[in-house]
């Protein structure tokens, strides 16, 4: 079992957020401030205190771990195909590597190299997995599918196509596969002040041991910054009362229900303890009794007041008053209708029957009870004289007087007449209602003393009253609608009635400070009520202190978690299982291929316990610290010689993946460390990525210098997307034979833009075309004509390739023709806007040609002079 997987079945039983910090290392290595405050979080949600972001603990997967290698199976991959959904890699498309030897993958910065080397670190189980393979930027998230791809490999020779799918568990083969990452480094300083060797893993449990004590020292301050205090309610607590009670009970049973039980007082309680304070503090409580009884009938007359004024112009009496207003105008209708057929007699005045008329024939009949008291009116004798003109009445004035008499008494006519009356009647009782409540300022002044908007409510309804008796008038007269009319104001009544019946109890407390025994008892109530009164005061403190306590139980139990004893053993037990002599030989002979002759891994004993241990560490020969010493490049090249020490040890036989190895190292560490990785090719399959061409370049050699297979594949952004697979490596690492069989080509596109009449294209490809001829003339003066003696990139000069070479005045004028003409289209300013004619097809064909000549007479002269010379 691995140290990996050895920690991941370790992870199983911890906290979540210890298992969510082991997964954090993993990815990490090293945690961002970031990171802490998120596994604080966790921890503290654990231990039961809210997390607002409502973070959830990650855990490392099975999934994820790289399993041992198996050493009796040879996994070689061949190719990565199908590659869909990964970043904006072209859809379906395939990377061929070498089964054996070296494969360089170039690529320029941008051309997708790393959308390639994410999918190598995912399906091969690597640790370095922080960056996630999205899908293309330019679609739509939410269709964009899942990022996968195709493996082709050979497992014992025999070919399988092995399917990978983001975020899903990978084909197991694929973790024979190593990768090297940003997590390789594998060196720390342990508590003894040594630079000591970590293997791979095991600074998981070194890192989750220092997040322990972060996060316990996280804890720790905060638990004291939240310690709770009982200043706000220590004098509350020294009292004899159920508060003080309650209050010396926490924590332990007093809860924050308990106080806000306490600390609420209801309006009666509240009144209750007021009136307490004024009876216990009263001089004269029998004499305060008096005045407060004395008080309570003015009051209650003013109600009286209220109660009779009200019920005057109540909505009962209103609404009688509108209705009978209604009734009476309906009977006068009626019976100006009978008195319009009356007033069509022959022979009579006119307005006879009218108003007037009326007034007048009803005091006749009042005068005849003077005049005729014999009579009945209106039967009088023919001969009596008229009692309205006093003319003698006549026959036809005796009739006249009985029909007036008949009218008079009609059903509609005396329904007119009582309807007005019950009108009248009840609008007189409105009219003349006295509705004043004699509020004087000394009576505002006693309600303002008790409840300002009570005074308020009085004098608004003597106002609202006498404002409604004038509406209804107005509206009886027809000068207002009814629903113009005044709402009755607020009715003071309740109000009164309330302030009555505290005003007598508390008058009946005043007196009942008479007997000793009932003060004694209200002396303790009110001792109650008012520590009720100060807790409510102090409430929040209370209460706050209350969340502290709890808040500081929970910050303990996190603290008691953060106890990392159990987790350091287990990593003293592995690291102690990996030292040894083996490991210790492996490491030395991987420093000094790679050059790092100053550093040695040694075994140092330790007796813990009576026991003798080994550790493994990092000296130089100076004895001077290595953590002070070291460079970031001689720290790089530490970690890929522990890289392929514990590859070597682990007797696997799959490949290597490097993704930019030599990022950090200078070029005399780039010799070095493509030589090395040259020479693991010849034992195991080396795949490397980069965008250094130096590097490349340095590979080249070096593979060449060992014989070591080197398949170089060149990825590319197109049209189509990038990552694109190209046979065709950039132009500048060409040899000069491949840059002419290049120009070759180009000058195809050149005779079909020519021939299709696209100046333009053309134009742009002639001069091009000679950029790169005047490149490839560069290149075979380096290479042909100087036998490669000195080379770009070269470690030195091969002065025994002088040999072959020999440089002549015919020569310098070829170089010099060709070099010229190539550099004219190069930089004249001219050709770029299109002032100077470019060369035709055939043209630069020839000078193609010219330079292929030259080549081949130059090889043939080598031979020709490497002959000749001893």
């Amino acid at each position: 079992m691995t140290i990996l997987q050895e920690i991941h079945k370790l992870s199983a039983g911890l906290a979540d957020w210890q298992q969510d910090a082991i997964a954090r290392l993993y990815a990490n290595r090293t945690l961002s401030p970031s990171d802490l405050d998120d596994l604080y979080a966790i921890a503290k949600a654990e231990a039961g205190i809210l997390d607002p972001e409502g973070r959830a603990p990650k855990k490392l997967q099975g999934a994820e771990v790289t399993l041992p290698p198996d050493p009796a199976r040879l996994v070689q991959i061949t190719a990565i195909k199908d590659m869909n959904n990964v970043n904006a890699l072209v859809r379906g498309a395939r990377l061929p590597i070498a089964s054996v030897g070296l494969t360089v993958i170039y690529g320029e910065n941008g051309a997708g190299k790393s959308g390639y080397s994410r999918v190598f670190k995912h399906a091969c189980r690597a640790r370095d997995r922080r960056e996630p393979i999205l899908p293309d930027a330019r679609l739509d998230p939410k269709t964009a599918g899942i990022a996968q791809a195709v493996f082709e490999v050979l497992i014992d020779g025999r070919s399988v196509d092995l399917a990978w799918k983001y975020a899903t568990e990978a084909p197991e083969p694929l973790s024979d596969i190593s990768i090297f990452d940003t997590h390789c480094a594998r060196a720390y300083i342990d508590n003894h002040g040594d630079f000591a060797y970590i293997p791979y893993g095991l600074d998981i449990l070194e890192g989750l041991v220092g997040v322990c004590s972060a996060l316990k020292a996280k804890a720790l301050q905060e638990k004291t910054a939240n310690a709770p205090s009982d200043a706000a309610y220590s004098v509350l607590a020294s009292e004899q009362t159920a508060v003080a009670k309650a209050l010396n009970n926490i924590p332990a049973k007093t809860k924050s229900e308990d106080i806000e039980v306490l600390a609420t007082m209801s309006d009666v309680e509240q009144e209750r303890l007021a009136l307490l304070d004024k009876t216990l503090t009263e001089a004269d409580p029998k004499q305060k009794a008096q005045a407060l009884r004395q008080k309570a009938a003015r009051f209650n007359g003013l109600k009286e007041r209220v109660a009779a004024a009200v019920a005057l112009v109540s909505d009962d009496k209103i609404n009688e008053l509108s209705e009978l207003i209604d009734k009476s105008n309906a009977a006068k209708t009626a019976a100006e209708l009978a008195s319009a057929d009356f007033k069509q007699t022959p022979g009579q005045l006119p307005g006879t029957g009218g108003e007037e008329w009326k007034a007048l024939f009803e005091a006749a009949r009042e005068f005849a009870k003077i005049s005729h008291s014999k009579h009945e009116f209106p039967n009088f004798p023919v001969t009596s004289a008229c009692p309205l003109c006093q003319n003698p009445l006549g026959e036809d004035g005796s009739k006249r007087l009985v029909r007036f008499e008949d009218f008079v008494k009609q059903a509609a006519e005396k329904s007119a007449k009582d309807a007005r009356e019950a009108a009248v009647t009840v609008y007189r009782t409105v009219e003349n209602a006295n509705l004043e409540l004699h509020i004087d300022e000394a009576l505002i002044q006693e309600l303002i003393e008790i409840d300002p908007s009570l005074a308020a409510v009085c004098v608004d309804m003597q106002t609202g009253l006498k404002a409604r008796q004038k509406a209804a008038i107005r509206a009886a007269g027809g000068k207002l609608s009814w629903n113009e009319v005044d709402k009755i104001p607020n009715d003071p009544r309740v109000a009164l009635a309330t302030r009555i019946a505290i005003l007598q109890e508390n008058a009946e407390a005043f007196e009942a400070t008479a007997d000793e025994k009932a003060k004694a008892a209200m002396v303790a109530e009110r001792l109650e009520l008012d520590a009720r009164r100060r807790l409510g005061d102090v409430k929040a403190a209370v209460l706050m202190e209350i969340d502290k306590h709890e808040y500081s139980r929970k910050l303990q139990k996190c603290i008691d978690g953060t106890d990392a004893r159990g987790i350091s053993r287990k990593s003293t037990e592995l690291s102690r299982a990996m030292a040894s002599e083996e490991l210790a030989n492996a490491l030395n002979d991987e420093l000094k291929r790679l050059n790092v002759h100053e550093l040695r891994v040694v075994m140092k004993p330790e007796s813990p316990g009576g026991r003798t241990q080994f550790k493994l560490t990092l000296q130089l020969p100076g004895g001077g610290t290595p953590a002070a010493i070291l460079s970031e490049g001689e720290q790089r090249a530490i970690a890929i010689a522990s890289f392929l020490a514990e590859i070597k040890l682990a007797r696997g036989r799959g490949g290597v993946v490097f993704d930019d190895p030599v990022s950090s190292l200078d070029h005399r560490r780039r010799w070095e460390v493509a030589e090395r990785l040259a020479e693991e090719s010849l034992v195991r399959q080396v795949i490397v990525f980069t965008h250094d061409i130096y590097f490349l370049a340095i590979l080249e050699q070096k593979a060449q210098e060992l014989g070591a297979g080197l398949a170089k594949n060149y990825i590319r952004r197109t049209s189509a997307g990038f990552g694109a697979h190209s046979e065709d490596l950039p132009f500048d690492v060409l040899g000069t034979k491949e840059r002419i069989g290049r120009l070759r080509r180009v000058l195809e596109d050149i005779r079909r833009a020519h021939k299709a009449g696209d100046d333009d294209s053309y134009r742009k490809l002639t001069v091009e075309a000679y950029s790169d001829l005047r490149l490839a003339w560069e290149r075979c003066i380096e290479e042909v004509l100087f036998n490669e003696a000195v080379q770009r990139f070269g470690e030195g000069i091969s002065t025994q390739r002088l040999r072959q070479v020999v440089v002549t005045d015919d020569d310098y004028r070829e170089i010099d023709a060709g070099m010229t003409k190539s550099s004219k289209f190069k930089h004249d300013p001219a050709m770029r806007i299109g002032r100077l004619p470019v060369p035709d097809p055939d043209e630069l064909s020839n000078d193609i040609e010219k330079l292929d000549k030259w080549r081949n007479a130059i090889i043939q002269r080598r031979k020709q002079v490497a002959a000749a010379r001893p």
